[in-house]
């Protein structure tokens, strides 16, 4: 019996292949260090990644272990970053006019790989804390939580929707 093949993951000059559903944007973001210490830029419209302007922010934490999904915006995009811990973030594109849809794409991020990744609307996503201290994270959506009518649709951790389970990880 033979295994299943890996599919490309980098190219042949060494860079990771983060994208395969339209819309997902991820930028990667290194510190700037110094011997007193570092900053972590978390956003900077120059980067050109959204055009939608910052109306609205909060941090959301994760314990060990646990798993948040999966969740769907129709009116808003997402747009995270990690802030400290290890997660596994995971997307299916749900967007019948997307040129991806039906795709799935998973990454791994930590302060070892630091990135803010814009989730567009239609994009079921969810995320795992693959790490051992709580993890947390910093969303910039680009409309405000409305708490009368959430822009928030949700599906069971298990369905016949998206071919992904987050316990076998």
């Amino acid at each position: 019996m033979q295994g299943i093949k890996d599919q490309q993951s980098i190219t042949q000059d060494g860079v990771v292949i983060h994208q395969n559903i339209e819309g997902l944007i991820i930028k990667n973001i290194s510190p700037i260090e110094d011997d007193r210490g570092e900053i972590i830029e978390v956003y900077r419209s120059t980067w050109d990644i959204h055009s939608d302007p910052l109306v609205y922010c909060y941090v959301a934490a994760i314990r060990p272990g646990k798993i948040k999904a999966w969740v769907v915006h129709n009116k808003q995009d997402d747009r995270i970053f990690p802030l400290n811990g290890t997660c596994l973030w995971a997307f299916f594109d749900n967007r019948p006019e997307s040129p991806t849809y039906g795709n799935f794409f998973k990454q791994v991020f930590s302060a070892k790989s630091r990135a803010i990744f814009v989730i567009p609307k239609g994009v079921y996503h969810g995320v795992k804390n693959i790490g051992q201290d709580e993890a947390q994270f910093i969303n910039l959506p680009t409309e405000p939580y409305n708490r009368a009518d959430p822009d928030k649709y949700r599906l069971p951790l298990k369905n016949d929707l998206i071919p992904f389970d987050f316990d076998n990880v």
